[in-house]
C-alpha cells in the first residue's frame, strides 16, 4: 500500500523539504505561509534530525541565515508571504549573484484577493527580476514533489530557486503520496569562495555567469514534466494555465479538454511550447492566479499578427482578485446547469479584536486621551491591533507596512504634527521597528510610541516573538531615556493609570515608549489548557 497523507499545500511543501534532506527552515510568520514552518516544528523526523526551525526576526534575516546555511553545503529553505519578499529583496536578489552551495529554496506564498494582506503583488516578478528559476505547483502532490526537484535544481546550477504558492493551494487539503527520504547533506565549503564576496569586480563576473545560465534554465523549463502540452482537435482556442489555474481548469474537463492546453509550472516560460500553440490555434486564453505575468510576456514571444491573446489584460478574466473556478467557467463560456445565489442567512462578519484582548484596553485609553487634543494623529502597524481602525475604536490613521508606524510618526513630527503617536506590536517592533526607533532617538523626535505587547505574534496564530521579555532593554539600549520607558498592564481597572501615562509621555517633547503588556487572550487560553 502506498504511503499517503492528507496535507495542506503548506504541509506538503514542509514534508517534501524534510524528505529532500532539509537542514534548516528560516521564516517569519505570515499568512498564508505560516503552516510550513509550524509543520516542521512539530514533525518528529525534523526533531530527530535537528532541523533548524526557530522563527527569525524578519524575512531579511531569514533569507540571510538560510544563505549562510547554504554556504556550508546544507539544504536550506526560506518561507514568507508575498509582502515579506519586499523585506527580503536585498538578500534575495544578491543571493542569485553570490550563488549557492547547498540547495536554497525560497517559498513565497501569495495572497490574491488580499484575504489578509495589504496588496496582491505577484512574487513571480521577483524571481524574474533575480533571473532565477521559478516553480509553481498546481496541486498538493506536485508541491510535495516539486520542493525536492527545486533543491536538486538549486544545487545543479548553484542558484536559489523560488517556489510560488497562492492562498487556495496553501490552505486546502488533498491526499499526497509521499516518497523516499534522503539524508541531509554533509557540511562542505563552496568550491569557489571568491564569488561570495560581491565586490564590483566579482559581481560583474557573476552577473555574466547568471545571465548565461538563463539559457540552461530555459532548457530545463522546456523539458520539465511540470510544463506539459496536451493537444486536442479543436484549434479555435488554446489555453495556457499556470499553477492552481490548471487545477481549476481540469475540474471542468476530467477526461481531457477539447482544446489544446499548455500547463506551466516551471519558469522561465517554455518558449517553444508557447510558439507551437500560437502556430496551431486561432486564439490563446491565459489563466493564471495573480497578475498577468505570463500574459504580458507571451506578447513578446509570439508574432503580434494573426493571434488573439486573452486573459486578465483583455477582461476575459477579472483584473483583480483571486482566480476562481467560476472565473474560468465564464472565460471559457462553459454553461452551468444551475447557479446558486448566496444565502441571505450568511452575512459578512468583519474581523474584530478578541474579547478580553489587551489591545482593546490600550485603544480605549488612547482614544480618551486623544480627545483632549485638537488633531492627535496615530500611526499604526501590521498586526492584530490594526483592527483598531474599525468600529468601535476608529483609533488609527495609517497602516502601510511592517515597522512604518514609528518612522511615519517621526516624519509627521518632523513636519510639525503634535501629538504624533505610533502604535506597534511587540513582534512587529523587533521585525522592523527598532531601526525607526533609532532614527527617532538620534534626532530626539517629539513622538510617543506605544508597543502593545501581547507576548506573542498574535495575528498569525501565536508564534514566538523575538523580543519577548526584552523590550525595555532593547529600547534603553537604542537610547530611549529609562524614565520615559513606561510599562503598564492594559486592564479596565488600570484605565486611569494608562491614560495618565499616555498624557505624561505626550507632554514630554522627546522620544517616549509606553509598553502595555498583557498576554494574548488566545495564547493564554492555550497555555492554561496545557497546564
Amino acid at each position: 500500500m502506498k504511503n499517503t497523507k492528507l496535507l495542506l499545500g503548506d504541509e506538503a511543501i514542509a514534508l517534501g523539504a524534510i524528505h529532500a534532506g532539509l537542514s534548516g527552515v528560516y521564516a517569519y510568520p505570515g499568512t498564508p505561509s505560516t503552516e510550513i514552518t509550524e509543520f516542521i516544528q512539530t514533525y518528529p523526523l525534523a526533531a530527530e534530525r535537528h532541523i533548524h526551525c526557530q522563527w527569525s526576526c524578519n524575512e531579511k534575516t531569514a533569507m540571510e541565515a538560510a544563505l549562510g546555511m547554504s554556504y556550508m553545503g546544507k539544504r536550506a529553505m526560506v518561507c514568507m508571504k508575498h509582502v515579506g519578499m519586499n523585506v527580503a529583496a536585498d538578500a534575495f536578489v544578491n543571493a542569485a549573484m553570490t550563488g549557492t552551495n547547498g540547495g536554497l529554496v525560497v517559498i513565497a506564498a501569495d495572497d490574491p484577493s488580499m484575504h489578509s494582506s495589504q496588496n496582491e503583488q505577484d512574487s513571480r516578478f521577483y524571481g524574474k527580476f533575480a533571473m532565477i528559476p521559478i516553480m509553481e505547483p498546481s496541486t498538493q502532490q506536485e508541491a510535495y514533489k516539486m520542493i525536492g526537484e527545486a533543491f536538486d535544481l538549486s544545487e545543479k546550477y548553484k542558484v536559489p530557486v523560488l517556489i510560488r504558492l497562492v492562498t487556495r493551494l496553501a490552505h486546502s487539503r488533498a491526499v499526497v503520496t509521499v516518497g523516499d527520504i534522503r539524508e541531509q547533506n554533509p557540511m562542505t565549503y563552496p568550491s569557489n569562495p571568491r564569488q561570495w564576496v560581491l565586490m564590483p569586480a566579482v559581481a560583474r563576473v557573476r552577473n555574466k555567469e547568471l545571465i548565461a545560465h538563463n539559457v540552461d534554465f530555459l532548457a530545463e523549463a522546456e523539458q520539465s514534466a511540470h510544463n506539459c502540452y496536451t493537444d486536442a482537435a479543436d484549434k479555435k482556442m488554446g489555453v495556457i494555465a499556470s499553477g492552481i489555474a490548471y487545477n481549476y481548469l481540469m475540474e471542468y474537463f476530467p477526461s481531457g479538454a477539447p482544446f489544446p492546453v499548455l500547463k506551466i509550472s516551471q519558469y522561465p516560460l517554455p518558449i517553444e511550447k508557447i510558439r507551437r500553440m500560437a502556430a496551431e490555434c486561432e486564439s490563446i486564453l491565459v489563466l493564471e492566479d495573480g497578475q498577468p505575468f505570463i500574459e504580458e510576456q507571451i506578447r513578446g514571444i509570439i508574432p503580434p499578427e494573426g493571434i488573439v491573446v486573452k486573459g486578465r489584460l483583455t477582461g476575459e478574466v477579472p483584473r483583480t482578485g483571486e482566480l476562481t473556478p467560476d472565473n474560468i467557467r465564464e472565460a471559457l463560456g462553459v454553461p452551468t446547469a444551475e447557479v446558486f445565489d448566496p444565502s441571505p442567512l450568511v452575512v459578512p462578519r468583519p474581523p474584530a479584536l478578541c474579547m478580553g484582548c489587551g489591545h482593546r484596553d490600550m485603544y480605549a485609553a488612547l482614544n480618551e486621551v486623544a480627545k483632549e487634543f485638537v488633531d492627535c494623529r496615530v500611526f499604526s502597524d501590521i498586526g492584530c491591533y490594526t483592527l483598531g481602525f474599525l468600529p468601535p475604536y476608529k483609533a488609527i490613521h495609517s497602516v502601510v507596512d511592517m515597522g512604518a508606524s514609528i518612522t511615519m510618526a517621526k516624519g509627521a513630527a518632523d513636519a510639525g504634527q503634535y501629538p504624533s503617536v505610533a502604535v506597534i506590536g511587540d513582534s512587529t517592533f523587533t521585525h522592523s521597528g527598532m531601526t525607526g526607533l533609532l532614527d527617532a532617538v538620534n534626532e530626539k523626535s517629539d513622538i510617543t510610541i506605544i508597543i502593545s505587547d501581547n507576548l506573542t505574534t498574535g495575528m498569525t496564530g501565536g508564534q514566538d516573538s523575538a523580543g519577548t521579555g526584552r523590550l525595555e532593554q532593547i529600547c534603553q539600549g537604542i537610547g530611549v531615556e529609562p524614565e520615559h520607558i513606561r510599562v503598564v498592564v492594559p486592564l479596565a481597572k488600570n484605565m486611569e493609570e494608562m491614560k495618565q501615562i499616555i498624557r505624561e509621555e505626550i507632554a514630554y517633547h522627546g522620544v517616549s515608549v509606553i509598553i502595555p503588556r498583557r498576554e494574548c487572550i488566545q495564547t493564554a487560553r492555550r497555555h492554561n489548557k496545557k497546564s
